[in-house]
């Protein structure tokens, strides 16, 4: 890994039946071998995934049952796309949720995946360090970042997208090195990404839900968010506490 303009990379979107890893399937790969100057190659394919598609992901992706019908398994998808992956960096927005649900079909067919060891790239945590989108969902970054419509919401299009996205938030990086040496380290996030209180800063979410929150299963990025403006409310109090006089009273 060297200067992050002439590196390799592979760009990687799934979708998929519904939005479980354990119990939906893929329907659709698209992945793109690339640099900052160019394309170097590309991959993608239709997944028959022997189910009906969940009609809410259907309007998300416009995927009908009669497209995958007859296409490839992913049992004959997967050892190609292996193949085109290689050992290069793998990038993506929420690109563990992908790897999540390849590596889920991979053991379910005995196919050796290397995907789950793999190094990656999240630009949706590298979208939470540059701080400066109103949301980070993909298609919000790309509006910030004037980039161009791809059309619908279908694998490649979505990777062509993600592409021009990290080169936009990989700006303040001259090495690969250097990007993901800070994003082993979590993220403090402006405001709340998920739940009833979507949108607003950690400072005016009540504290009984963040003490709630704290104890789910989210992500380091959100779980060090929560703890921190807990621990300020605590020194809070504390220094509240110290500059009254009568506070013992």
């Amino acid at each position: 890994m060297g200067n992050i303009q002439k590196d390799v990379f592979i760009c990687l979107d799934c979708e998929t039946t519904g939005l479980e890893t354990e119990t939906d399937q893929i329907i659709e790969v698209a992945a793109v071998r690339f640099t900052f100057e160019e394309v170097l190659d590309s991959y993608e394919t239709l997944i028959d995934p022997q189910v009906a598609i969940n009609p809410a992901s259907m309007e998300f992706h416009h995927i009908s049952d009669d497209m995958v019908k007859g296409k490839p398994k992913i049992h004959q998808v997967l050892p190609e796309l292996i193949k085109f992956v290689g050992k290069q960096i793998i990038v993506g927005h929420g690109i563990t949720t992908d790897i999540a649900f390849l590596d889920t079909a991979a053991k379910k067919h005995s196919i050796p995946c290397p995907f789950s060891t793999q190094a990656y790239i999240d630009t949706l945590r590298l979208a939470r360090l540059y701080g400066e989108s109103p949301t980070n969902s993909l298609e919000r970054l790309r509006q910030h970042f004037n980039i161009a419509e791809e059309g619908a919401h279908r694998a490649m299009s979505d990777v062509i997208v993600n592409i021009e996205v990290f080169k936009q938030l990989s700006r303040k990086f001259k090495t690969t090195e250097e990007m993901m040496n800070r994003l082993k380290s979590p993220i403090l996030l402006r405001t709340m990404p998920l739940g009833k209180h979507k949108g607003r800063v950690f400072s005016d979410i009540p504290v009984e839900y963040l003490r709630w929150m704290v104890h789910q299963n989210f992500d380091q990025d959100l779980l060090f968010s929560i703890k921190t403006e807990l621990k300020k409310r605590k020194q809070g109090a504390h220094f509240s506490q110290a500059s009254n006089p009568f506070s013992e009273l």
